[in-house]
């Protein structure tokens, strides 16, 4: 294995250890219910942002330059705390949010799409600062 692919890997373990610990979170506070894999799909995106970016940047994250690093953190912050925060709402029942909802675990039904969107638009603007450093 070469020095670049060893460093890429040990550069994106806390990544993925991270998002493995907010995975089995999701899934314990979802308790197993029909949409869990539905909401692990914007950490995998995260997980395949930062492998893409530590690629292209030889192992470092800002090898390639400062836009997709900064993209990367602008996708992060809305998508995975969006996602956890929500989570984290439903298991605590946050301000009695969902005490007279029929079916309360319908917030993760379009969850994954308001997350997505969310980082997706957090990942425009990382990207457009980066490209003005």
């Amino acid at each position: 294995m070469r020095d670049e692919q060893k460093l890429t890997l040990w550069r994106l373990l806390p990544v993925v250890l991270v998002t493995a610990a907010a995975s089995f979170w999701i899934a314990d506070v979802q308790q197993g219910g029909a949409y869990v894999f539905r909401n692990l799909v914007p950490l995998v995106v995260l997980i395949l942002l930062c492998a893409t970016t530590l690629h292209l940047g030889n192992g470092r994250w800002t090898g390639a330059g400062k836009r997709l690093p900064l993209g990367v953190i602008g996708y992060a912050i809305p998508a995975l705390g969006l996602s956890l925060y929500l989570h984290y709402a439903y298991s605590v029942n946050l301000n009695d949010m969902f005490t007279g909802a029929v079916y309360p675990d319908q917030v993760f039904r379009y969850l994954p799409i308001y997350t997505m969107l969310a980082g997706g638009i957090g990942f425009a603007i990382g990207w457009i600062v980066g490209r003005n450093v």
